[in-house]
């Protein structure tokens, strides 16, 4: 299949992945998504858990209709299910999957933690450690390590053990992120702008660093918003969206990171722009918001900015489209930067 206009010839920018949200909680696009997306050559699709649809039901669906794509939760929160609960889904899912499944793990949100799972939201850094070291602990086959003394002996897994599953965390603060350099295979911010990427890869180094384990530098796979339509008003409507429904209704951290990294005023303008919540609205003063946090426009224009990611470091970029959009509008996403040498079918 000959590259698509916009790459270049000397780009070796073939590894790219598709990711849909919590939101997304339609059963037959979901399928349809990660299906395509295996015909188009992606290298991974992710699905996100949040309030709705399991995600590793869903995922087993998939893996059973597909056989090269990569299939990765992206992510499940470390609040609702127990480390074992955790590492006996990945392994179901190693298995039908015939070796090609991810477990993403993320910290949540308190309101996912609290209003969901009924569970107290505190210490997310050090809930995030503690699960990802459970759980590799029992998909490497050794036993539990208990958190508190108790009469009963520690348990491993007794399917066998699969420690070659890589664990991939959802981290977008410094602490998170020093954090999936020690410990991760993977490391998936999500809404992180694509001129902060550099200094957060030097603070993945560190934790990778301060594990003294010798361990390779996690893969480095930003989930990025998509909004690409040949009408670039329809584009620019999309991205706002992603921006404004994020800083707006998803909690303080999105806020809080973009205000530390020097976008105090663009915040600003979008919160005052969407009073009410039930707006999408990104003011021209913030406009340095949509080029930073997603990849918008028509299908050259956006595949110049998909570029513009791996230029700061990006390894897998995660291509993560807009929920509740007609068919139509995602198969154009997905058709307009697919992978320009996979040597399959489109």
């Amino acid at each position: 299949m000959p590259a698509p206009a916009g790459w270049t010839g000397t780009d070796a920018r073939t590894t790219l992945g598709v990711g849909l949200t919590p939101l997304e909680t339609r059963r037959d696009v979901v399928l349809h998504v990660a299906l395509r997306a295996e015909q188009l050559g992606y290298q991974a699709f992710y699905l996100a858990e949040g309030w709705g649809h399991d995600a590793t039901v869903l995922l087993a669906e998939v893996a059973v209709r597909t056989s090269r794509i990569r299939l990765g939760t992206g992510v499940l929160n470390v609040w609702g299910r127990s480390p074992a609960t955790i590492a006996m889904l990945a392994t179901s899912l190693h298995q039908i999957s015939d070796g090609r499944f991810t477990l993403g793990l993320g910290a949540g949100s308190p309101q996912l933690a609290e209003g969901l799972h009924d569970t107290l939201f505190t210490a997310p850094v050090a809930r995030l450690r503690t699960v990802v070291q459970q759980v590799r602990r029992l998909l490497d086959g050794e036993r539990l390590a208990p958190s508190f003394p108790g009469e009963h002996r520690a348990l491993r897994l007794a399917t066998d053990p699969a420690p070659q599953i890589p664990i991939h965390l959802a981290a977008l603060g410094p602490a998170a992120t020093r954090l999936a350099g020690e410990l991760a295979d993977g490391w998936c911010p999500f809404l992180l702008p694509c001129s902060a990427l550099g200094d957060r890869i030097r603070i993945l180094e560190q934790g990778t660093a301060a594990s003294r384990q010798g361990r390779a530098l996690p893969q480095i796979c930003p989930s990025v918003p998509v909004a690409v339509s040949p009408d670039d008003d329809d584009s620019r409507r999309i991205a706002s969206w992603w921006v404004a429904f994020y800083l707006t209704s998803m909690g303080p951290l999105y806020q809080q990171t973009l205000r530390h990294l020097g976008h105090e005023s663009a915040v600003d303008d979008v919160i005052a722009a969407n009073p009410t919540h039930r707006t999408a609205e990104v003011p021209r003063s913030a406009d340095v918001l949509l080029d930073e946090l997603t990849i918008w426009g028509d299908a050259t224009s956006a595949r110049e900015r998909l570029n513009r990611w791996f230029t700061a470091g990006a390894q897998l970029p995660i291509l993560t489209l807009p929920p509740n959009r007609p068919l139509d509008e995602l198969d154009h996403m997905l058709e307009s930067l697919r992978p320009p040498e996979d040597g399959l079918p489109a």
